[in-house]
């Protein structure tokens, strides 16, 4: 996920901005991480550099 994108990205639960913590990055992308919305505290992972937006209740288990 190229950072740049979190200037659009937002929570699809509540519309709030999302905050990123890296966990691991190749050059300037995040391969892994998590995007984190403080305004309904929702974890969105990032795994192999790309973001998985769907609400908690649509993930697979």
């Amino acid at each position: 996920m190229r950072p740049e994108l979190l200037e659009i990205l937002r929570c699809p639960v509540c519309r709030g901005e999302l905050t990123l913590t890296a966990r691991e990055r190749e050059e300037t992308d995040i391969v892994t991480g998590t995007l984190h919305c403080a305004k309904c505290g929702v974890d969105y992972p990032i795994d192999d550099g790309i973001p998985d937006l769907l609400p908690p209740n649509e993930r697979d288990a």
